[in-house]
Parts: structure tokens; sequence; C-alpha cells
């Protein structure tokens, strides 16, 4: 795994076709935390040397994987996501923890309701201790060759109209680390200096999926 920050590590490159992807696992005094999924045994020996996982957090049905249950098995560690997703990740493991409209946080860790990828994704945010705001935004949003992007599921209840409201609420946060789980590209990873820099970012697709609504998409 490669350490981004004290707290915080970048699984190796996944790759299935022109779609990448990467998962993060995060260390805190109350558990650690995998965000998305791996099924990779040499990343989840690094992982138990690390202190374990606690929890398993997965923005959308996408993450789902055959490893599910065996990390589960392996740590004892709690599967969580979006109660409109539970029924698509049960394919593979049933989830212990599903978080309703109402659910904000999970201890110290901010759920933010983002649906428009599909239609229960959510993202994750993480206020570190060691000074950073780190926001997991699954396939909400992400990098397509190096530049900001979003992709619409319909067949699994995405829409524009609620992507759009996604983006108008995460556009509010200031965050210095994006990680997406996955990408088409060299990067998901997305490092911002000020806020400026993130409204520039996230701009530009609120114009474009104002645009697809405006046509009737």
């Amino acid at each position: 795994m490669n350490q981004l920050q004290p707290d915080l590590w970048q699984t190796e490159l996944y790759s299935s076709g022109m779609l990448n992807s990467h998962a993060y696992f995060l260390t805190r005094p109350e558990g650690n935390v995998l965000f998305y999924n791996t099924g990779n045994n040499q990343e989840l020996d690094q992982m138990d040397g690390l202190g374990g996982i606690r929890y398993q957090l997965l923005t959308h049905r996408d993450e789902a994987g055959t490893s599910l249950s065996r990390i589960r098995d392996r740590f004892s560690s709690t599967l969580c996501c979006s109660a409109l997703e539970a029924a698509a990740v049960a394919r593979h493991a049933i989830a212990d923890v599903t978080f309703d409209e109402t659910s904000r946080q999970l201890e110290n860790i901010d759920i933010f309701h983002t649906p428009g990828h599909t239609d229960g994704s959510v993202c994750f945010g993480y206020q570190s201790p060691h000074g950073q705001y780190y926001l997991f935004t699954g396939d909400t949003f992400f990098q397509w060759n190096e530049q900001w992007s979003t992709f619409v599921l319909e067949n699994a209840g995405g829409s524009y109209q609620a992507i759009h409201s996604s983006l108008q609420q995460l556009r509010q946060l200031t965050p210095d680390l994006v990680m997406s789980s996955g990408f088409v590209g060299k990067t998901g990873l997305g490092r911002f200096s000020n806020r400026d820099e993130w409204v520039n970012a996230i701009d530009p697709q609120l114009a474009l999926t104002r645009q697809k609504i405006e046509q009737g998409a």
C-alpha cells in the first residue's frame, strides 16, 4: 500500500479494462476503516499489521464483491452501506449496518447522501487529527483522464436531477483530499489547497448536469 498521510493508505491499482480503482485504509484510535473494497491478500495482511479493520464502508453497489465476506470473517469487521444499496450488496454479503436518509455520522465519519450515480450512493468525510479533511466520493465524483467527472446509472436509479443536487451538496465542503473508488486514467486522487480549487473542479459538472436536466435527460 501507498501511505498518503500519517493515518491514510491507498491500495494498489486494480484495473478492469479502462476502469481503474483504489481502496483506502484509514487508521483511527476508535478503530480502523476500509473505504471501498480490496481482495488483495498482501494488502489485507498489511491492514492486519496496522490494527485490523473495524468498519468497511461502501459508497454504492459497484464496490461489492466476493471479498466482502472474507474481510468480515478475517477481521470481525462491520460492513456498512446505504439502505438503498443493501439489496444489491447482498448478492455478495449482508450489510451489518445500513444508512437511511437520517444517518449523518458513523462515530466521527461524516455521511453524505448523494444519489445520482445510483439511487443510494453516499459519500464519506473525515476530519483527520493531522489537519486535513478527507472526502471519499465513490463514483459520484471521479476523474476521467485527469478531468473531474460524474456518471449516471439510470438502470440503478441514478438521474441527472439527483446528481446535480448531490454535487451542490458536495460543493459546500472544503476537502483537502478527494478519493473516488473508480476512475479512468492515471489517478483517482485529487489534492486541493483551497476552496476555490474545489469549486473550480465541481462547477463544470454542475453546469453539465444542469444542461442535461434542461434537455430532459
